[in-house]
């Protein structure tokens, strides 16, 4: 077992972890989601979108359309919880201070997995704080073609040869670890699905039926008439 995981071995099914702006909530974050619970034995996945992410710009879509749509999309997944915390503050918020807050709220035994793209894995070492976060948390990273962990920069490659780990291993520890799983590639992103919108064109095949019915019916992200 890799250094990270000596702590005490838990019995708890970890919990994942999935942060972002979604906006909007497309089927390649679906996939994550659910490749990850297959993959790595997880109890559940808390989707955290945020409210002003500290990263980027302001998202396009109103917190209150952005969670509408989270909760058609989530609605038939039990084993989804919808975490709005972050979306009530008007603070920037990194992912420091999500698996702060939610370490504070779950204790320090549960495993926590955050779950990336390998694409993420890449520019890891530009996130803020980012080797606290292997003290809070594991990683859980989905394998994307064109984003091998062999091109992983040097400080982030010490540290994943130093905790990589099979999925099974996510138990053992609350955090520390980072485990690659698997997952079918799908070419959507929030960007293309919001200029087609914005160019009166309908994307379909890439939205939960739900999540496209309640961005037509505000129209959302269209160009101002």
């Amino acid at each position: 077992m890799p250094e990270a995981a000596t702590a005490a071995a838990s019995s708890l099914a970890p919990i994942g972890v999935l942060g972002g702006t979604f906006d909007p909530v497309h089927n390649a974050h679906l996939r994550l989601a659910e490749s990850a619970l297959a993959a790595l034995g997880l109890a559940s996945v808390r989707w955290v979108p945020s409210g002003v992410p500290g990263h980027r710009g302001a998202p396009h879509a109103s917190a209150k359309d952005r969670l509408a749509m989270l909760e058609l999309a989530l609605r038939n997944e039990p084993r989804y919880r919808l975490d709005d915390f972050e979306m009530r503050s008007s603070v920037p918020t990194y992912t420091i201070h999500t698996l702060s807050r939610l370490r504070s709220e779950l204790g320090r035994s549960v495993p926590l997995v955050f779950l990336i793209g390998a694409d993420q894995l890449l520019a890891l070492d530009r996130w803020k704080e980012w080797k606290t976060l292997f003290e809070l948390s594991h990683f859980g990273v989905a394998l994307r073609p064109g984003y091998p962990v062999e091109d992983l920069p040097p400080a982030v490659a010490a540290e994943y040869e130093r905790r990589r780990c099979a999925p099974a291993e996510l138990a053992r520890a609350p955090s520390g670890l980072i485990a690659l799983f698997d997952m079918a590639p799908l070419d959507i992103s929030a960007s293309a699905i919001r200029e087609a919108l914005s160019e009166g064109r309908t994307p379909h095949g890439v939205l939960p039926a739900a999540v496209l019915d309640y961005i037509v019916s505000k129209r959302l992200y269209r160009k101002p008439t």
